[in-house]
């Protein structure tokens, strides 16, 4: 497979995820079951694919302990606000948000000490990125929805998995735990963490389109999406796979446009290009950095995520 088609290949299933998610709130599925289920189906198949490559779960009580923290921040917590923020948003839409993942991170380094003072370009990149989420729900139209709860748990979503990469980088990476198995753990737990939030959810008619799709989700959008950009971190380095990330978005966009019919309008596409123009500029090099007190969390995310 080439690196093109692998790719190409990687952000189809993990774009398609807001799509899966949507029609499993179209069809039934509650954001509480969405979650558990997607946690469950996506650790299993880590588990699974951890095991087949030799890899144990972690033994030791500390590192369950910080992966309660990072399952909570980089799956529990973010997929329950994007099942959430999609009974009211559009997948699409949904999508663009994500992308904001890392601006959120870049305010983090900011915060933590781990970043250099913002250059131009970077600062540019932050401000553009932002402004193409302005432009996006247009807060001086009447009837806009950047004050709604679905958007705003969106970008709470967007904002909790920056801070679960700055957890990670600085208390579960490079700790001698192979990547299989601490991510097939992390879901393990997040499907722990997730359990709660059935009890909040109401009762609703689940149809077989619904079910098939949280399946889906859970299988490919979750589970195999970890692995495949795991394998493309090894064979081809990080900035390949984080090069996936801006594709995200233009898959979302598309799938919800061809399958969902939600509307493409010039004001959500132009939106999208701020954003991804200013993701851009926020990760240009401006030189060597200095000695970090966290990790850089600007790289491809490990875990598994939409």
């Amino acid at each position: 497979m080439t690196s093109a088609i692998r790719m190409g290949v990687l952000a189809l299933l993990w774009g398609s995820g807001f799509l899966w998610i949507k029609i499993s709130l179209n069809q039934g599925l509650t954001p509480g079951w969405i979650t558990f289920v997607r946690c469950l189906l996506g650790a299993a198949v880590l588990v699974a694919l951890a095991l087949g490559a030799g890899q144990r779960l972690p033994r030791d009580r500390a590192t369950w302990g910080r992966l309660v923290v990072a399952a909570f921040f980089c799956n529990a917590l973010p997929f329950l606000l994007f099942s959430i923020g999609e009974q009211t948003v559009d997948s699409g839409v949904a999508g663009v948000l994500n992308a904001t993942t890392p601006l959120w991170s870049l305010l983090i380094g900011l915060a933590l000490g781990s970043e250099r003072p913002l250059r131009a370009a970077r600062s540019a990149g932050l401000v553009l990125g932002f402004a193409g989420v302005l432009l996006i729900f247009a807060p001086w139209s009447h009837g806009s929805g950047l004050t709604s709860w679905g958007a705003l748990a969106l970008l709470g979503a967007s904002a909790s998995y920056a801070v679960a990469f700055a957890y990670m980088a600085r208390h579960l990476t490079g700790r001698g735990t192979a990547p299989l198995a601490l991510s097939a753990a992390q879901l393990l737990t997040a499907t722990g963490l997730s359990t709660p939030a059935l009890a909040a959810d109401g009762s609703a008619t689940v149809t077989w389109t619904g079910i098939l799709a949280v399946v889906v989700l859970g299988i490919f959008a979750t589970g195999l999406t970890f692995h495949l950009n795991y394998r493309m971190i090894a064979d081809e380095g990080p900035t390949a796979a984080a090069t996936v990330g801006y594709l995200l978005p233009v898959v979302s966009v598309t799938l919800g446009a061809l399958v969902l019919e939600e509307p493409l309008t010039a004001r959500v596409m132009a939106g999208m290009a701020v954003v991804l123009v200013g993701v851009g500029l926020t990760r240009a090099k401006t030189g060597p950095a200095r000695k970090p007190r966290a990790a850089d969390t600007s790289g491809p995310p490990l875990p598994a995520r939409p």
